[in-house]
């Protein structure tokens, strides 16, 4: 029921917040710096607060936390019943905003995952549309012993799935997908592993930015969306 994307199959995502950047957190995150982050999505600063962000809301909305223990450098791990308790309601309060994911890691003695996340899409939406979004799209190996799991609040179902059958379950009409979700699971179903996509996300760098064209007749109806490289776009 939510007024954009409703009924839709979508990747976690959210906005940036004011706490995913600053010096609070910059000192968590491995291997990547602002300077470093900002290049990549070609803006004057705040770009690692965009690796930060993915990281919370993977949290918040897929229970998936991509972050190590600082002493042994190991990734966090779910399949301690006991452990997991404890950061479901690490979670809850993160997603309340009760909790900032710098918190967390001064609580646990955790680094954030940040050199593990690949950027590798940048979508606008199409000038005419009610509600405008400037996106980044980034990609990660899922961390082994974490069972991900849908938040029942913004995402009330969630599913693994072969790239391969989600793309044929879209063309079915038994998927429904956008344009930039549908296009990122294309990138991740030309490799056969998820090795292979990481390193082919790391060749990406500062991808083409996709600005989508909507098509109109003379009335002004849309008739469809045209892309870069289209004949009409």
């Amino acid at each position: 029921k939510a007024v954009f994307a409703g009924g839709m199959y979508v990747f976690p995502g959210g906005k940036v917040d004011d706490v995913d950047g600053g010096d609070h957190i910059e000192h968590l995150c491995d291997g990547l710096t602002d300077a470093e982050a900002s290049r990549l999505l070609q803006l004057p600063s705040g770009g690692l607060s965009y690796w930060v962000a993915a990281i919370r809301e993977c949290f918040e909305e897929a229970g998936v936390l991509l972050a190590r223990h600082a002493a042994t450098g190991e990734p966090v791990r779910f399949d301690d019943p006991v452990v997991a308790e404890r950061f479901n309601g690490y979670r809850l309060r993160v997603h309340e905003g009760e909790l900032g994911l710098h918190e967390l890691c001064d609580i646990e003695s955790l680094r954030l995952a940040t050199d593990a996340i690949r950027y590798v899409s940048h979508w606008i939406t199409p000038k005419g549309e009610r509600r405008r979004f400037d996106t980044r799209f980034f990609v990660a190996r899922a961390p082994e012993a974490q069972e991900p799991l849908h938040d029942d609040g913004e995402t009330i179902e969630s599913m693994w799935i072969n790239p391969h059958d989600a793309i044929r379950r879209h063309k079915e009409g038994d998927l429904m997908l956008m344009p930039p979700t549908l296009a990122n699971i294309e990138f991740i179903a030309a490799h056969a592993t998820a090795d292979a996509v990481i390193a082919a996300a790391a060749k990406v760098g500062t991808p083409m930015t996709i600005l989508p064209k909507l098509k109109v007749d003379s009335d002004g109806r849309v008739l469809g969306i045209a892309m870069p490289g289209d004949p009409d776009y």
